[in-house]
């Protein structure tokens, strides 16, 4: 059983992006701009943000982090996004998600400028993954994308179970694995019997936010395992989707909770920044 250190991943990959945006600000004086709107205050949002806040300043990016109320109306966050769509000194916008049950998600990530999407989640980029174009991914699949291609695993026919459909982490997995040419099952809360899905999975990916969701008598010998859940349970510490102990000595692969895929995410947003900014006319 290896161990997939993403926290190591990351840091060479923001090494990269820091001398990069040493070159870039040396031949064109441009400075990534990373603009991040935060709505309430759950506090596990302020947290992630703060980490994104940090890893800007890591690497020279120059960063905004816009906090509003939760009782802010959806006209104001969209005259928000529009102020920075113009604003010539940013190249990616993200909100924070969740956001409060009176705004409408959907509406808010399409007001974001295609090109600034650095989070991945507007239609126009969604759509041209999934069609195999050139695009922004979604921070977090992108991050995966990247743990395989260090530890030389090979996708092509493997059998990939992706655990949870959401927009913003299962679709754009399995886009991206399709497009790797992989066989890929997704299973989401209305699949009758996970197990059966799993069993037979050269590789696992889970992320649903449920805390050892996946046992040992779900994972065959072998099996590589991405465990992008993250939950703080009783006891205050953190723990993903797999259960770790019990399922990693099965395992050829497996990503631990925390140090695994989460500080990949950070690293692939400011990746796709520095994309964007590379891109200014």
């Amino acid at each position: 059983m290896q161990l997939i250190d993403g926290k190591t991943l990351a840091k060479t990959v923001q090494h990269s992006v820091a001398a990069d945006v040493a070159q870039l600000k040396q031949e064109k004086n441009i400075v990534p701009g990373l603009a991040v709107i935060i709505v309430g205050d759950d506090p596990a949002s302020h947290a992630y943000v703060g980490m994104k806040e940090k890893a800007c300043k890591n690497v020279g990016f120059y960063s905004m982090v816009h906090k509003m109320p939760e009782t802010i109306s959806q006209s104001e966050i969209i005259e928000i996004i529009e102020m920075m769509n113009n604003n010539t000194h940013i190249d990616g916008i993200l909100v924070q998600l969740p956001l409060p049950k009176h705004i409408d998600t959907d509406t808010i990530l399409e007001v974001i400028d295609p090109k600034k999407d650095v989070d991945g989640f507007h239609p126009y980029n969604a759509g041209r993954l999934m069609t195999g174009l050139e695009s922004f991914v979604a921070c977090t699949p992108l991050g995966v994308m990247k743990m395989f291609e260090a530890y030389d695993i090979d996708l092509e026919g493997k059998d990939v179970c992706v655990v949870g459909a959401s927009n913003i982490v299962g679709k754009p997995m399995a886009s991206l694995l399709l497009n790797a040419n992989a066989t890929v099952t997704i299973t989401h809360i209305h699949t009758k019997d996970l197990k059966a899905h799993t069993s037979r999975a050269d590789i696992i990916i889970v992320g649903v936010g449920v805390p050892a969701l996946i046992k040992a008598d779900m994972v065959k010998e072998g099996a590589i395992v991405i465990d992008i859940g993250i939950n703080r349970i009783a006891d205050g510490s953190l723990v993903g989707d797999v259960d770790f102990k019990a399922v990693a000595p099965k395992c050829s692969y497996i990503t631990p909770v925390p140090g695994g895929v989460g500080p990949m995410t950070i690293a692939m947003l400011l990746s796709n920044t520095l994309t964007s900014a590379k891109q200014r006319v």
